[in-house]
């Protein structure tokens, strides 16, 4: 009983399209194998030559050529052995080997759609060889009779079309490790754009609270009234962080969305950063010039989150100050100066460097760059460009009657 229940395990292994495939063409072999030992017309024999009798038990190297087949995908190599074998030694025997034949070529195309070209060729000739040469020695129709002539293309086109099927089957997973190795990419792209949208967002509520909350405990006994007015300012930042944040979370929690529920962070809120910072205890104006057209979603996004960093490092690093924001829309490219009053910045500014490295980093991201450093007279100065591709041609063709 163990030796049928490991049987039964080892077949249920075995792929049902091989075992059907090879039960078919063992059916199929057999049939033609007893046809050609017993044909209804011996016309073709000539010169000598005789209607060999095949005994039935001979069919057993048709069957085994053929039933071979099973473990084809499996085994390749060893099964053309055992085929090319069960076929050869039936042709030695003196019978008709047009439909034995058959077999060895099914499993030629298996072996040569699983190696190399070069060895798909030498499997080939060394299959070639074995069978042609046993054919030739003692065809019953002749040296050069029946199967002998056909059997160099029969091989060759075997050969070729599991070269063929080998580099077809090559180009896929080239495609397929390709796409992989795109989504890994496009996954870390992600990553890192969210993991710079957290980090705007929290530098930017956290250093606002931190300054008020500094202003609040300087004045708690003298100045009651601007203690309530650094406690407005604490609650308007957290209210707006933690929307934020929520936004970016929702994304993450909705990746499978097709469209995010909320917008995106852009210029069109600049008015809103400018009121937060104004709260936050830095006196800040807004100027735009030229003439504002809308922006890719990227370089609006870049936009406002340079702007905010900016301020944020302004709020920490400062000191008393004021700052200036400055957008201007130009032919070809979007400029962004924002520039303060106070003592300047550290050149680690924004969390280790992280700060103006994201600037960088996300203005590099469309294709623009950023400046930073002391302004020419004293403060600190962040300079961003950011090219418009054809937005900016497109918005004036509009206009044009």
């Amino acid at each position: 009983m163990n030796g049928v229940g490991a049987v039964l395990r080892w077949w249920r292994q075995v792929p049902a399209r091989d075992a059907v495939l090879a039960l078919v063409v063992t059916a199929a072999l057999l049939y033609g194998s007893y046809g050609e030992a017993h044909p209804s017309t011996t016309a073709y024999f000539h010169g000598g030559h005789h209607l060999p009798h095949t005994p039935t038990a001979a069919l057993i190297l048709v069957a085994v050529a053929c039933l071979a087949l099973i473990w084809r995908r499996r085994w390749p190599v060893a099964v053309l052995g055992v085929s090319v074998a069960a076929a050869t030694i039936y042709t030695l025997l003196g019978y008709v080997n047009g439909a034995v034949l058959v077999a060895p070529m099914i499993a030629l195309y298996t072996v040569a759609s699983q190696v190399t070209v070069r060895q798909a060729v030498a499997y080939g000739l060394g299959t070639l060889v074995v069978l042609g040469s046993a054919s030739i020695s003692v065809n019953p129709l002749g040296p050069f009779g029946g199967a002998v002539v056909i059997l160099p293309f029969m091989t060759a086109v075997v050969v070729i079309a599991g070269i063929a099927v080998a580099n077809r089957r090559a180009y896929v997973d080239s495609i397929r490790d390709r796409a992989e190795q795109d989504a890994r990419r496009r996954l870390d792209e992600e990553r890192l754009r969210i993991a710079r949208e957290l980090h705007d967002v929290v530098a930017h509520t956290m250093a606002t609270i931190n300054v008020q909350a500094g202003v609040a405990a300087h004045v708690l006994s003298t100045r009651p009234d601007v203690v309530a007015e650094s406690l407005q300012a604490i609650k308007t930042a957290s209210k707006e962080g933690l929307r934020e944040l929520r936004a970016i979370l929702n994304v993450l929690r909705q990746a499978d969305d097709a469209d995010p529920t909320q917008p995106a962070p852009g210029t069109a809120r600049l008015e809103d950063l400018i009121a937060g910072a104004r709260r936050a205890g830095l006196q800040t104006s807004l100027t735009v010039t030229g003439q504002q057209v809308p922006l890719p979603a990227a370089v609006d996004l870049a936009a406002y989150r340079i702007i905010q960093e900016s301020l944020t490092n302004t709020i920490r690093h400062a000191g008393p100050a004021t700052a200036a924001v400055s957008v201007g829309y130009h032919h070809d490219e979007l400029r962004i100066d924002v520039t303060d009053t106070g003592r300047g910045q550290p050149a680690t500014a924004g969390n280790g460097g992280h700060g103006l490295a994201g600037m960088r980093e996300r203005a590099a991201a469309v294709g623009g760059t950023v400046e930073a450093g002391p302004g020419p007279a004293g403060g600190f100065r962040v300079a961003a460009r950011l090219p418009l591709g054809d937005t900016r041609i497109d918005a004036m063709e509009g206009t044009r009657p």
